[in-house]
């Protein structure tokens, strides 16, 4: 990121992403006769067999509440599981089953149609307040688990600009997303991105840098 010449004018801070509801796989429901979206139960499901483990998320149907175990493993030796793992399957540990549900990536080897959801709480925190007018503004992004949103909507969304408005911006090389894409405002925001905006010649730059830092609310 090309930082500018005074940092003196930089506001830098951290948001944290945190998405507000699981993907959804669709799958053929026994009960309802055809495809409906499935929800995380938030159960975990520990099948032995022998020595051998098999491990299930639990989902429901939407419509039926009808279940489908999701597989997480099979025919694991007991010695090869982390104990991490194993701990939070036998305790349906929340925090571990949340992580679990976001993967969409492997959700995908069960079904190809996957609802997802862009709805997500940021938790803003100031890392380098500016020492004179600021003019420029640096965001980086914590992304703990997946989510859909768009930078551009979660641009527009939290500093209250229009994505046209973000568009002229990004053209006149005044905004600059650091996330080793192409046309990375129209992509889903990952872990790591870096956004900067020269906001000098911006007569709102005031409210622009109090919405980033959390001061003022979004519109």
């Amino acid at each position: 990121m090309e930082e500018p010449d005074d940092m003196s004018h930089t506001l830098t801070v951290l948001w944290t992403i945190e998405p507000q509801a699981a993907p959804r796989p669709w799958l053929a429901c026994s009960r309802c006769r055809g495809a409906r979206p499935f929800e995380c139960s938030g159960k975990t499901r520990l099948n032995a067999n022998g020595r051998r483990l098999d491990a299930w998320l639990i989902y429901r149907c939407a419509d039926c509440d009808d279940t489908w175990n999701r597989p997480i493993f099979e025919r694991q030796y007991v010695r090869d599981i982390a104990p991490d793992t194993l701990d939070a399957l036998q305790n349906n540990d929340p925090g571990w089953i949340r992580r679990v549900s976001f993967d969409v990536e492997d959700l995908r080897r069960s079904t190809d149609r996957i609802e997802e959801f862009a709805d997500c709480h940021v938790t803003r925190r100031v890392v380098a307040p500016p020492r004179d007018v600021c003019t420029h503004l640096e965001i980086v992004l914590e992304v703990p688990l997946a989510v859909s949103m768009r930078a551009d909507r979660l641009l527009s969304a939290e500093l209250g600009l229009s994505r046209n408005r973000l568009v002229r911006l990004e053209e006149a090389g005044r905004l600059t997303l650091l996330s080793g894409s192409r046309k990375a405002l129209q992509r889903p925001i990952r872990d790591g991105l870096r956004v900067a905006l020269d906001l000098s010649d911006e007569g709102d730059r005031g409210e622009i840098a109090d919405r980033a830092g959390g001061i003022l609310q979004p519109a």
